[in-house]
């Protein structure tokens, strides 16, 4: 009898787990999953590769493993570091690039520019394809060329990336004085047309990457909910790229939403110190590759891929990047949080999270934490929708 009441207790266990286990598929698959920010365009044509091709172990992210790993909206990052002669136009060519793929993939794909066109997408199972302008520099000063970039699609734009622009300063640059050459932080006037000709048009204001005075300035000026695009805590990682309180709870105030970083380095407070010991003791080889390309983020990228196992025991946990998570929930509630991961445009991310098809992990952990099915919808996507359905015209 104690052998048939113990095999009955493991019974009942394993079935329980595997109905946990299948709730958190369930719930995964149910929920409409919006990545606010990915680099993959970047990163094909730097490295010559596709996004419709299996780029496993080259990249994070490639079609078939964004189906897989259940994404159902993926917003582009437009991105380029202000260097180039014409951003405006390499910022044309990122997107021409996604047009390309679509239309290679017309029936796993589709370019989306409203709420409606991202509901069809959903349904026909194909990947709403939606871009970012990453840099308010890509405009090159113009307000006619924010209107065009939002014509092609672009939803929205991060008002600077870590360069300031002539109107805005970065986080970068106010945390770093000498970037600034004399310019007053914040915005100017123009800046602030920005941002009121955005909220005309419907075009998502993003104040990641953004400086303190910049935010402020931004938030005081939009009259439409903002996103954070790809951010993370402030008070858990203290680096310049992340949120604030006061800064968290005026996105909440808003009625905005935070869209969580994945990179290592805006997730464990301790990551840029064992970069640091990592960097020293492959200086020779980083100083070579930096003569040859200035980019740091490509020299990062090359020794990382080189030294898989030194890179590997530098990764933070999965729980650390839940841990913000949870802190903005716990500051402003869970209709203000979501993901942003910035997959391939960081070296680093933490264990468990080697690419797209891995955020189904994030759900099980989610529903571990006593997440409701509810917020885990919210959390996954449901935020930035509400977000983009409020910027978008009637």
């Amino acid at each position: 009898m104690r052998k048939f009441s113990s095999y009955l207790l493991i019974t009942l266990c394993c079935i329980a787990g595997n109905t946990k286990a299948q709730d958190y598929r369930q719930i995964h698959n149910d929920a409409i999953l919006v990545d606010s920010h990915n680099d993959i365009i970047t990163t094909c044509l730097t490295k010559g590769y596709s996004f419709d091709q299996n780029l496993k172990g080259k990249t994070y992210s490639d079609l078939q493993r964004m189906k897989q790993g259940g994404v159902d909206v993926q917003v582009f990052s437009i991105w380029c570091d202000g260097l180039q002669k014409d951003p405006y136009a390499y910022a044309n060519r990122q997107i021409d690039t996604l047009y390309a793929w679509v239309a290679r993939n017309p029936g796993a794909m589709m370019i989306v520019k409203t709420p409606a066109q991202l509901e069809q997408a959903v349904k026909e199972h194909k990947l709403a394809s939606m871009m970012g302008v990453e840099g308010g520099h890509m405009i090159e000063n113009k307000i006619a060329n924010l209107e065009a970039l939002f014509a092609r699609g672009v939803r929205y734009m991060t008002l600077t990336w870590n360069n300031p622009t002539p109107w805005a300063t970065s986080a970068m640059a106010e945390t770093h004085d000498t970037m600034l050459h004399g310019q007053k932080k914040g915005m100017t006037d123009f800046g602030i047309k920005i941002v009121k000709r955005m909220n005309e048009l419907g075009m998502m204001v993003d104040l990641s990457h953004v400086g303190e005075q910049t935010f402020w300035d931004a938030i005081n000026t939009t009259t439409k909910p903002v996103i954070v695009s790809h951010s993370c805590v402030y008070s858990l990682c203290p680096v310049f790229r992340n949120m604030k309180d006061d800064q968290i709870k005026a996105v909440g105030k808003n009625d905005g939403v935070i869209q969580l970083n994945f990179y290592s380095g805006f997730v464990d407070s301790n990551f840029e110190k064992k970069k640091k010991i990592f960097n020293e003791k492959h200086k020779a080889e980083r100083d070579a590759l930096l003569a040859k390309n200035a980019d740091a983020y490509f020299a990062d990228d090359y020794l990382y891929t080189k030294y898989k196992d030194e890179v590997q025991s530098m990764r933070p946990p999965m729980s650390m990047l839940l841990d913000h998570l949870d802190y903005i929930v716990k500051l402003i509630g869970v209709d203000h949080v979501g993901m942003g991961s910035d997959f391939d445009g960081s070296e680093s991310t933490p264990l468990g999270l080697d690419g797209v098809e891995d955020y189904p992990k994030i759900t099980k952990a989610l529903l571990e934490r006593g997440y409701s099915k509810t917020d885990i919808e919210k959390i996954l996507g449901g935020n930035f929708i509400r977000v983009f359905k409020a910027n978008t015209p009637n």
